[in-house]
């Protein structure tokens, strides 16, 4: 019977031993310096990637001017001084074809452009840069006006409406303000001159015709929204500025050696 009760005590006493032992080892875990290292470098994993975010900074840099955009404005046309001559995108300007001139849209774009004075409507191409005057949208050629009766006129109100786009828009888009047109390059120069001091970025573009037309513009951003802001702070100084497209200018010959001219 004492055999008895004495195997119970050394069990029951290495039972307390093993919960002792259990005891210490879980307090180390808690406390520790090595076991707080391993929780706090757990915490710290860096998170996976979150798609959404991912896509949703994507969707922030839509296609600019896409297919259902909408403008309305004053429309005015061109023919004589510029007939036969190449336009912004290379080929030659024929004024009786349906093509027209944009500030900002890409080459290649259709634009549907309704006179609203009458509702006549008719579809053009986009393959030169203008109009070059604050307050106007689109510079038609002469058979587009005569589509719309815009001929006599010679200025209107029109909306325009994207009803194609071109498929190979350049990745490496950048656009400009411009802050002054003259006819003689040395006036503008003067121009160009001044707002290099300040911003860093000014060229010169020249549009030929009867008289060429030598534009200043200022900048070089890698947005139409930069641009825009851009435009805001030269407005303070000059009314009549606005974002255009800098498209590339091909150097194989001299007429567009004297197309660009940037410092």
């Amino acid at each position: 019977m004492e055999r008895g009760i004495g195997s119970g005590d050394v069990l029951a006493q290495r039972a307390l031993k093993r919960a002792v032992v259990a005891a210490a080892l879980f307090a180390c875990c808690i406390f520790s310096p090595g076991c707080g290292r391993k929780h706090q470098r757990a915490a710290r994993m860096p998170q996976a990637p979150q798609p959404a975010r991912t896509a949703s900074r994507n969707a922030r840099k839509p296609a600019p001017l896409p297919v259902g955009y909408t403008e309305t404005g004053i429309a005015s046309w061109y023919g004589v001084p510029y007939h036969g001559r190449p336009a912004a995108d290379g080929e030659i300007y024929d004024m009786e074809k349906l093509v027209a001139a944009h500030r900002l849209m890409p080459f290649n774009t259709w634009l549907k452009v309704t006179n609203l004075s009458n509702n006549k409507s008719v579809n053009v191409r986009v393959i030169d840069r203008g109009p070059f005057v604050d307050g106007r949208i689109v510079d038609l050629s002469k058979a587009a006006a005569r589509e719309i009766g815009l001929l006599g006129p010679g200025i209107g109100r029109v909306r325009l409406e994207v009803i194609a786009a071109p498929a190979d828009i350049p990745a490496n888009d950048f656009y400009a303000v411009q802050v002054g047109a003259f006819s003689l390059e040395a006036n503008a120069e003067r121009l160009r001159e001044h707002y290099a001091k300040r911003f860093g970025n000014a060229q010169l573009r020249v549009k030929n015709g009867t008289t060429p037309l030598w534009r200043v513009l200022v900048g070089k951003e890698p947005s139409l929204e930069a641009a825009q802001q851009l435009a805001i702070v030269l407005a303070a100084e000059d009314k009549n500025v606005f974002v255009v497209r800098l498209d590339s200018v091909s150097t194989g010959s001299e007429s567009a050696r004297r197309a660009i001219k940037s410092y």
